[in-house]
């Protein structure tokens, strides 16, 4: 496999907030997406979530705790946690997902 372009392959999405798959490790899923400053509304996982912010800040809201996640940070949702992404998070985002969990 050849090296990817993370930031760069966020930069050609045709929108923001569409992800797009950069493989797998074992069961769980990377992929990449930009934001764009647009809240994105409440959901919950089945399995733990980590969202990894390579430029920009995401601004998030869990279970009601403002939590925000800058540049070179990363941060793990737990199973089952309401979160909502609020207004002004930009940038680039790696989420690790594990979808058969």
């Amino acid at each position: 496999m050849s090296p990817i372009d993370v930031v760069e392959t966020a930069a050609a999405l045709p929108a923001a907030w569409s992800s797009r798959s950069l493989g797998q490790v074992g069961t769980a899923c990377v992929k990449v997406l930009r934001m764009d400053g647009r809240p994105v509304q409440e959901e919950a996982h089945g399995a733990d979530e980590v969202l990894l912010v390579l430029e920009g800040r995401l601004e998030l809201l869990v279970e009601g705790a403002e939590v925000a996640v800058r540049a070179g940070e990363m941060y793990r949702v737990p199973a089952g946690a309401r979160h909502a992404v609020r207004p002004g998070s930009r940038g680039t985002l790696v989420i690790v997902e594990d979808p058969e969990a």
